[in-house]
Order: structure tokens, then sequence, then C-alpha cells
């Protein structure tokens, strides 16, 4: 039995990726573009859908896709480089997390200063957006 060729439509369908997504990411070099033959459909390899994967789930972990371009860059090479970029992302992700935090504080703080103002004309978590 011969194997079907992967077009665009099929890499999409198999990695639940758009089609144009697919193209944008062939623009930047995250996947190759494949030559155009007389057919006129491109053929991709056996490995793109795996590496629509990976971006994907690299995106959902929370890499940009600078990140993920560095990340397939070192393929299945250096271990310590790719521990490297995890801890780097790992500090922004913590980083992000306690400013998070705080501002969850400050809203918890409104509002209840908000409850506790109710009887008052004038809402004090729009007077304190406002003076920010």
């Amino acid at each position: 039995m011969t194997k079907k060729p992967s077009t665009i439509n099929i890499i999409a369908k198999k990695s639940g990726i758009g089609i144009e997504t697919i193209r944008y990411y062939q623009r930047i070099g995250l996947i190759e573009k494949p030559e155009k033959p007389l057919s006129g459909y491109r053929v991709y390899g056996d490995d793109t859908v795996a590496r629509l994967l990976f971006i994907q789930r690299a995106k959902e972990l929370g890499f940009s896709l600078v990140e993920i371009s560095s990340l397939l860059a070192l393929g299945d090479g250096s271990c310590l480089e790719t521990k490297a970029l995890a801890i780097h992302k790992l500090d922004i992700i913590k980083s992000k997390l306690h400013d998070l935090q705080a501002i969850a504080n400050t809203l918890e703080q409104l509002i209840q200063s908000c409850e506790a103002n109710s009887a008052h004309h004038g809402c004090p978590i729009i007077t304190a957006i406002s003076k920010k």
C-alpha cells in the first residue's frame, strides 16, 4: 500500500494547526517550506507533524516563537543549553506569578474597601484606578 503524500491540508488536519499558521511558521523558519513540484502541491516530510506538535506544546508551556526557534535549533543536542532555556523561562513565569499575586492582593483590598464604603457615593475602585 502506497502512502499518500502529506500536503499542507493533511498536515494541518493531523496537527490541528491552521493552514495560515503553518504558512506563518514557514515564513519565520520554524518549519521548512518544501519545494513546489510541477504538480503544484508541496509535499511535507513525515517529521513535519511532529515538529508542529512540538511547537504547539512549547507554546502551551509559555515559550515564545523566538524561544521555540532556539529549542528547535538545539534539537536533541545539548541538554545543558536546553535546561538553561527552561530555567530562564521558569524564572520569567515565577516573576509573572509574583506580579499577578500582587495585582490580586490589590484588587482584593479594593473590593473590601468598596464593600466597606457601599453607603457613600463614589466607588473606591474607580477612584483608585483613576489615580494610577
